[in-house]
């Protein structure tokens, strides 16, 4: 119902224990173990118990009829992790009931489809995850090294340490024979400790120039390990190549000490920036700020290795993402780094940005000319998905407003969707069955996608636009030289931006509402909203200018001395700025300052024609004059917010000025802003 009430609110929600069911019962949530006890009349405490939730029988259960919890106790079963061991162990507790069963899972395999009958009943594709912003895509780093893609040999008379599996304890000995391992033996029968550290360096020298360039943070990041064994000997490297402590890695796995407080500074901590792992992080934990999935083992299951993908999926509020890797404003994508060639498994699905040296420019370009391939198209949903997760409620408002422009009703979102959908294999499938050329209807999908886009120039320019203002370029080629250090004036750049300042005007006379009403006869005045959608557009690159940048600008041309670098240019003095810039005023004064000049002559002329004000009338008038200066103008609205509200809002102004408020409004609207 949405109406803010949470779930137990709504329906009486009990758990499952041995002896039959409330009546009053709704729901009734388990763990498919304690189905089970509770099925065989045995008692379960209520208390969390990882060893009982996490158990899995040597042989398939079978399960007798109980009277307190007869077969027909459900009319719908929900299975969650529905592509674990429910077809096989525990398949006799889910089919001793007699009611329907809907399964969830990520990752559906072989099993699972027959379990269910070949029955999907809805599907929800990790790209399509992607366009709602509920996860991030993600991109491939390959780290290889030649140990790890073709082993190695030590030679015969090498003193070696060797490390008893069970006890840990090490012991040298020299061998008789050469040792030759392959890369599949890597870490299981050896442990190369130089093919780990130089995997580890790579990492770390890339990290902050390749795979996150910018940052200087080492992005959460979650290591796959072989075994136990390798997970140490990969935190003991960590610590080594980073030159951290005990709280800057750490092994998280069921036999490590503390593991589960480990596992919660992980998610929360600042400190703790990489954790090694075998199996405990693999699957059903979240750890939403995770930036790098690392794979330092294979995997050759698709579904657990979509699981151990998905750790990195998850999107986070900028706020507790912040907390927990400071030098980072949002996470809009996430890094596996392959060090074994797990993501070369042709069961790896690739990511949406699947060509990552185009730029948006170009891809826009080639959207405009219908050019545009299937693997680009699914690239500029990416960066377009990345996009708008980044933009604020009135970036996306804005883009959202041009994006319908022609009646459409297409949002940036739906846009991304349209791409998303159009790369998506069912979807193509549907579309090319029984099509006379394939590649053709397939083609066609894609255009159609596009068609928003192609359509609409000026969604394409906000759209760069906006990219623009949220990018920060490091330059780290550049060597910067010290010229000289003196106070200067440069004319010649405010000239240029004056001059660039002009041409803006002209070239959006047509398109921006401001500068329509400013420049040319219209019935309707300028209004804030006006002048604050212009000046969010001349804010972004390439111009960042704001009124002030513009009016210090025409203050260095007229007089250097008194430019006034450090005074504060208010949004409305865009409406001077405009003005002067197309001759309709002669010279360059702050719009407060006009308004207020106005305001002193029409008190004048009032009192002049014999109207005179009272003290109260006086003070709601100064007032409204104050409020046109600084938003361009007023309207009745304006009187129940501040500076009015106290003062009685709305009602006072009736009170005092009478029924001439609403004229008198209008009156100074139309002197003061002319």
């Amino acid at each position: 119902p949405d109406d803010g009430r949470k779930f137990t609110e709504l329906y009486n929600v009990n758990r499952i224990r041995r002896g039959p069911m409330p009546d009053a019962t709704s729901v009734a949530i388990s763990t498919i173990q304690r189905v089970f006890k509770a099925l065989r009349n045995e008692d379960v405490a209520d208390a969390d118990d990882p060893e009982l939730d996490g158990w899995v029988p040597d042989h398939p259960v079978t399960v007798a009829y109980n009277a307190d919890i007869p077969p027909e106790t459900f009319d719908l079963v929900i299975v969650d992790e529905a592509h674990r061991s429910i077809y096989g162990q525990w398949r006799g507790v889910l089919e001793y009931f007699d009611a329907h069963i809907v399964g969830l899972t990520a990752t559906p395999g072989k099993q699972t489809f027959g379990f269910f009958k070949q029955n999907l009943v809805s599907e929800y594709t990790y790209p399509q995850s992607v366009a709602d912003n509920v996860n991030v895509d993600f991109d491939i780093y390959r780290i290889q090294t030649q140990i790890s893609s073709q082993g190695s040999t030590i030679e015969a008379g090498t003193v070696v340490p060797k490390v008893d599996r069970r006890t840990r304890q090490q012991r040298y000995e020299t061998l008789e024979d050469d040792l030759n391992y392959t890369a599949r033996q890597l870490d299981r029968a050896v442990t190369a400790t130089d093919q780990i550290r130089t995997v580890l360096e790579t990492f770390r020298d890339k990290l902050f120039s390749e795979i996150f360039p910018g940052r200087s943070v080492v992005p959460k990041t979650l290591i796959f390990a072989k075994d136990d064994a390798h997970a140490e000997e990969i935190v003991t490297q960590v610590r080594e190549v980073f030159g951290k402590g005990n709280d800057f890695a750490a092994k998280i796995t069921y036999t490590a000490r503390n593991a589960e407080q480990q596992l919660a500074a992980f998610r929360t901590s600042a400190a703790l920036r990489i954790a090694v792992t075998v199996d405990m992080i693999a699957t059903g934990t979240d750890v939403k700020p995770l930036e790098c999935v690392f794979f330092m083992r294979d995997v050759r299951s698709p579904q657990y290795f979509e699981q151990m993908k998905g750790r990195g999926a998850r999107t986070i509020p900028d706020a507790d993402f912040q907390a927990v890797t400071p030098d980072a404003k949002e996470k809009l994508r996430f890094v596996l780094i392959d060090a074994v060639g797990v993501t070369e498994h042709s069961f790896v699905e690739p990511p949406l940005n699947r060509d990552t040296s185009i730029s948006l420019r170009k891809l826009l370009e080639k959207t405009a000319n219908l050019t545009i391939t299937e693997d680009e198209t699914a690239t500029l949903a990416s960066r377009l998905a990345a996009l708008e997760a980044q933009l604020t409620p009135e970036e996306r408002a804005e883009l959202d407003a041009v994006a319908n422009e022609g009646g459409s009703g297409a949002s940036l979102r739906e846009v991304v969707h349209h791409l998303v959908d159009a790369v998506d294999p069912d979807t193509q499938a549907n579309a090319i069955a029984g099509a006379a050329d394939t590649d053709v209807a397939r083609q066609k999908l894609i255009l159609d996608a596009v068609k928003p886009l192609a359509a609409n120039p000026e969604l394409r320019t906000r759209i760069l636009e906006l990219r623009r203002s949220h990018d920060r370029v490091v330059d780290e080629v550049s060597a910067d030289v010290l010229l000289d250090a003196y106070g200067v004036v440069d004319t010649s750049k405010a000239e240029s931006m004056i001059t660039s300042w002009q041409e803006y005007l002209d070239e959006h006379r047509a398109e921006i509402t401001a500068i329509q009403l400013l420049t040319e006869a219209h019935d309707r005045r300028v209004s804030f909203g006006d002048l604050k959608e212009l000046a969010d557009r001349i804010q972004r690159p390439p111009y960042n200018w704001t009124p002030h940048i513009l009016w210090n600008a025409y203050e260095i041309l007229e007089d250097p001395k008194r430019a006034s670098r450090n005074d504060h240019r208010n949004l409305t003095d865009l409406v001077s700025l405009i003005r002067y810039t197309v001759g309709a005023e002669d010279q360059l004064v702050p719009y407060a300052d006009k308004v207020h000049a106005r305001y002193a002559a029409w008190l004048a002329q009032q009192e002049q024609a014999g109207v005179t004000f009272s003290a109260a009338e006086r003070w709601w008038l100064d007032r409204i004059a104050d409020v046109i200066a600084s938003s361009a103008g007023m309207d009745t609205t304006a009187l129940d917010a501040s500076p009015f509200i106290e003062n009685g809002g709305t009602d006072g102004a009736l009170r005092d000025l009478g029924d001439r408020a609403g004229l008198l409004i209008e009156e100074l609207n139309k002197e003061l802003t002319a």
